[in-house]
């Protein structure tokens, strides 16, 4: 981060402000964690933080520090146009493009308040007066730490805070097995799990919570799915009817598409999931090695994200957007 950067950034943090929070629509554990520990970390320094998510996150996500505390624009978006129109700073989180908002886009885009960017996507759009912006991390989480750090108030960091940069640390990192995981990545999380950050039981919380029907719906994704052997890839499908057979609730696609990457001789995996409600078809796709899929879903489906981890869109049918993506395999190296 730059210096004039932080120096920026203590001069509007040098008076007690009204300040929104925002994570992504539809926030993963990487999302929460980041948005939760900097409104942690503000109140302690005399603000008035407040997170506003576009929608609701998952419930395995509810049990971390703060959660409770969280507006969510679609369920009371009078309201939550009034904090945003009354904020006088303005973080968002883990992502850097006002769309990924959703409707909330419109709000944020007429606000006059300065606007601070933490992120580690590609190719951020320029909103913001404050951009810290860096792809070779691996979390927002972990530029949070920094974030803190260069205020130079790393002493705040406690148990409570720690507890949420950890657990965005360990989902985005896929359990500290993606290439972007470091060695500082890990010094990080020793100081955390100094702190008292309970690195036994996050884990637990996140990945040993499910219900019956998500376990079901798992099982109906990998009864789906199919694989590509000549190029090295596989997919699978949910359609609506599926989601609503086993009482789908969000979060519990979470991390289906990996399963496609734990074939041996698979380099690229994805899910093709249906969304009546806004009449697409959402898809996530991960990669092993050099394969770009963030490149591939900016060609191809209106996505983006990182090289080995991205989401898109299809406005096709589920048919036509397969048909679609087999065509696409067998003409790319993979």
């Amino acid at each position: 981060m730059k210096i004039q950067d932080i120096q920026a950034i203590q001069l509007l943090l040098s008076t007690t402000k009204k300040i929104a929070i925002i994570p992504h629509r539809g926030p993963d554990g990487d999302a929460m964690g980041s948005t939760l520990a900097l409104y942690h970390f503000l109140l302690k320094n005399n603000h008035i933080p407040i997170v506003v998510s576009a929608n609701e996150f998952p419930d395995f996500l509810s049990w971390m520090p703060g959660s409770e505390t969280v507006k969510i624009f679609e369920k009371d978006k009078e309201n939550c146009t009034k904090i945003l129109q009354d904020a006088e700073v303005i973080f968002t989180l883990d992502f850097n493009a006002l769309h990924r908002t959703g409707e909330m886009e419109h709000v944020l885009s007429q606000l006059k308040a300065p606007f601070v960017m933490i992120d580690h996507h590609q190719k951020p759009d320029d909103y913001a007066a404050v951009t810290y912006s860096d792809t070779s991390f691996g979390s927002t989480c972990e530029m949070i730490y920094n974030f803190i750090n260069f205020l130079g108030k790393k002493d705040q960091i406690d148990k409570t805070i720690g507890t949420c940069i950890y657990t965005g640390i360990l989902t985005d990192s896929g359990s500290f097995r993606f290439p972007k995981t470091t060695g500082n990545t890990h010094r990080i999380v020793a100081e955390l799990i100094d702190l008292g950050v309970e690195n036994t039981e996050i884990p637990s919380l996140l990945f040993d919570n499910s219900g019956y029907d998500r376990l079901q719906l798992l099982g109906r994704a990998l009864q789906n799915m199919k694989v590509i052997e000549e190029r090295k890839t596989s997919y699978t499908t949910l359609t609506q009817e599926e989601l609503n057979t086993f009482h789908y609730v969000k979060g519990d696609t979470e991390g289906v598409v990996n399963y496609g990457l734990s074939i041996k001789g698979i380099h690229f995996a994805a899910i093709f999931i249906e969304n009546k409600e806004e009449n697409i078809i959402k898809i996530s796709f991960r990669s092993q090695g050099d394969f770009d899929v963030n490149q591939f879903a900016r060609d191809h489906f209106h996505g983006g994200g990182h090289k080995n981890a991205a989401g898109g869109k299809s406005e096709l049918t589920m048919e036509k957007t397969i048909e679609k993506f087999e065509d696409l395999v067998m003409k790319i190296s993979i």
